[in-house]
């Protein structure tokens, strides 16, 4: 793969946040995309020694009840020579879970490994790769917007699936990204209650949709 390839592929995955997953229980009105749980997931991934994550994928666990929200986590597998498989399987298995459920507050139903390959040696890091330009932040003085901005863990927000602020008579749905580091479904809990002290109608449901992690 070229510089230029992988440069468009970083923008592809850039522009494409892929599915809406819960955060928490689906009573929360919270959701985050499937791009920014990768990513996260990720990073946790390639921290396990001997472990070269593949592409993953996180849906809804079909045996899971509409209440729970929950996540499966089918992540393909390279595993470097020198580590016993079980114990490399448990491990990431471990660091997965806990990026999900106490780093994001995902609800998590499994977590399916699958070793794909084996290897001799760790891949060579790639060199020369052209980061992907980051999302930007739209501007806005909508009050919904601004008290979601307010609220601690709040990176900005955002414009990747529609208006940052969204209005139906009976919802209001705000789009932003987390601090990394802040736990995405502690941060929406908040902001639900910021905005709906803005929102000056009465009954109308308060939702939030994190598009990214900054």
């Amino acid at each position: 793969m070229t510089t230029a390839d992988g440069w468009t592929a970083a923008v592809r995955n850039r522009l494409s946040p892929g599915r809406l997953l819960p955060l928490g229980a689906a009573a929360e009105r919270a959701w985050i995309t499937e791009r920014a749980v990768r990513e996260a997931l990720d990073r946790a991934a390639s921290a396990v020694p001997g472990a070269v994550p593949g592409r993953m994928r996180i849906g809804p666990a079909e045996e899971s009840g509409p209440e729970a929200g929950a996540v499966l986590i089918t992540a393909p597998l390279g595993a470097v020579a020198g580590r016993a498989l079980p114990d490399l399987a448990g491990e990431l298995r471990t660091a997965l879970l806990a990026a999900a459920e106490d780093g994001l507050g995902l609800v998590v139903a499994g977590v399916d490994l699958r070793v794909t390959e084996l290897l001799d040696t760790p891949p060579e890091p790639g060199a020369g790769a052209t980061p992907a330009p980051g999302p930007t932040s739209p501007a806005t003085d909508d009050p919904v917007a601004l008290a979601a901005l307010g609220v601690p863990g709040v990176a900005a927000v955002t414009d990747t699936l529609g208006p940052p602020v969204r209005r139906r008579p009976e919802e209001v749905r705000v789009e932003l990204a987390v601090t990394a580091g802040s736990r995405p479904l502690d941060v929406a809990r908040a902001v639900r209650t910021a905005v709906a002290a803005a929102v000056p109608e009465e009954g109308v449901a308060v939702a939030v949709v994190v598009s990214d992690l900054r």
